[in-house]
């Protein structure tokens, strides 16, 4: 059945009470390799803020930033302002996104394995290449390889992580993701506290020292098992089946396994899964696609990131103070993305959305009172006043790391049906890597023309993101991944967007079928 025309939407059968199996080592090992890929993206988060505020980089690339660094009246808020130091940092997300989309067949046509595999040796090329780099064309070239590892990366993962996940885990397992991604940022910005004391050279190790985590990358795609549903997606069923009693740590696992087979029926009848991603029947998810990347960049969490040692400089911090206070922040998401861990399969995933987002609120407008009244544009904080934004700041990057950070992943990945699997984690990264192009690009004029109101803008939009949670997001806690379709008719609004269902046999069909008499 060609993609665009009414059919299937997912399982027929609710089988979760008959799923069999424990939490084995040898998924918990895959996981963990596989998320190793989450790191590629931190790393570079990290690193790029460091980088661009070293002065052996600036004097080689952007002569003119540095210049204008060098002298004391200029106004804070604007002394980075430049659009050519922002195209370094938001060009690789650029190229991110037109991977993600190429990314799509691949992994449904190839396996998520492969997928990883690709995006490994992509970032490995373009860490090579930044790390030699001697023009800003070759730097550009660089950034553009390491857009497409993210990419394909960012693509394959969290899929590979929610297939492979037992579904009373899968939280858990799937923020490991988001782990990967705060320890690489933690990683990058302890790295960068250290090359900066090596100019005018350090830029270059601190840029060249990414190619570690495409390596592992790279080497944990080859040794990872493909996930069994993408097996199975594949005609490859016995291997399948082989693969998810090894995950299961039982040979009973035929209610997963047949839910499995449904799912890959449908998903081998829809030959256009973009086309398909349109249909009504998919409306929730797609929306969910969209808005969840969307509103993970609006909490202003990656200017905080990518621009730390900038921003920290910007308020009166000297050199070593603003790359120890971003190391600070790094540290400070690395560990609270544990707490999410911990608390997301037993709190579920809208408490921790909705608290996360209450509490960052708070910091923003904190920030923002502090810096519009005992900070000019070109004066200094306070030691006192300086300890509380660095204070607030990581209670803001706390509750980011428990709630949006992870979640952000994790809801959009674990929601869509097999056969518009691939398709809504491309349209997921797509979107991610958009808005996360265009917060980088125009981050640095922001703060220059909004000065501490960008703190105001970005807590106007966790409001707007909370309350969407608080309306529109159904809890996806426990639920089996191939039967997700189901939750969505069961919501008080999205019920009113999704057909109904007509059961029969083995298949599952929409009104519109019946009224059209599809077989």
């Amino acid at each position: 059945m060609a993609g665009g025309s009414f059919g299937p939407a997912g399982v027929a059968k609710e089988r979760a009470e008959q799923y069999q199996g424990r939490v084995t080592p040898f998924v918990i090992i895959a996981c963990a390799v596989a998320a190793v890929g989450g790191s590629l993206f931190g790393y570079d988060v990290g690193i790029s803020g460091g980088v661009t505020s070293m002065d052996g980089f600036l004097k080689k690339f952007f002569h003119g930033v540095y210049e204008k660094k060098q002298h004391a009246h200029e106004n804070n808020y604007c002394k980075f302002d430049d659009q050519g130091l922002a195209a370094f940092t938001s060009s690789l997300y650029l190229a991110g996104l037109v991977a993600s989309l190429m990314a799509s067949p691949v992994t449904r046509n190839f396996g998520r394995r492969l997928t990883i595999i690709c995006g490994g040796i992509s970032f490995l090329i373009g860490a090579t290449l930044n790390a030699a780099a001697q023009n800003l064309a070759m730097l550009l070239l660089g950034r553009i390889m390491l857009g497409f590892g993210i990419g394909f990366g960012n693509q394959a993962v969290p899929l590979y992580l929610s297939e492979m996940a037992p579904t009373h885990i899968r939280g858990g397992l799937n923020i490991m993701f988001q782990l990967a991604t705060t320890l690489g940022i933690f990683t990058a910005n302890m790295i960068n506290y250290g090359t900066s004391k090596l100019e005018p050279w350090g830029w270059r190790l601190s840029l060249g020292l990414a190619a570690v985590p495409a390596t592992l990358m790279t080497v944990g795609g080859l040794l990872v098992p493909e996930t069994p549903n993408s097996l199975i997606e594949r005609g490859q069923n016995n291997k399948g089946r082989k693969i998810l009693e090894k995950i299961r740590g039982t040979e009973n696992v035929s209610a997963e396994f047949q839910d499995m087979i449904d799912a890959s029926e449908l998903a081998k009848s829809i030959k256009h899964p973009f086309r398909n991603i349109l249909e009504r029947r998919n409306r929730p998810q797609l929306i969910m696609a969209i808005f969840m990347p969307a509103f993970q960049i609006l909490t202003g969490i990656n200017s905080i990131l990518f621009y730390a040692p900038v921003l920290f400089q910007s308020m009166g911090f000297k050199g070593d103070a603003s790359l120890y206070s971003s190391a600070l922040t790094g540290a400070v998401l690395a560990s609270s993305t544990f707490i999410s861990i911990a608390t997301v399969d037993r709190l579920g995933r809208r408490f921790l959305l909705i608290s996360g987002g209450i509490q960052m609120i708070i910091c923003q407008v904190i920030v923002a009172i502090i810096l519009g009244t005992k900070f000019g544009t070109d004066g200094v904080l306070s030691k006192g006043y300086s300890i509380i934004v660095v204070t607030v700041i990581c209670l803001f990057v706390v509750a980011f790391g428990w709630s949006w950070g992870p979640l952000g992943w994790t809801v959009p990945s674990e929601i869509f049906p097999l056969e518009t699997r691939s398709a809504g984690q491309s349209i997921t990264v797509a979107v991610n890597l958009f808005f996360t192009f265009v917060i980088a690009q125009s981050f640095l004029a922001l703060l220059c023309h909004l000065k501490y109101g960008i703190f105001l803008f970005f807590a106007a939009w966790i409001t707007i993101m909370t309350l969407f949670v608080c309306f529109f997001l159904p809890e996806t806690n426990g639920v089996p991944i191939e039967e997700m379709i189901l939750l969505w008719r069961k919501h008080w609004f999205w019920k009113k967007i999704v057909p109904e269902m007509e059961i029969s046999g083995s298949t599952t069909r929409t009104t519109h079928e019946v009224d059209r008499g599809d077989a």
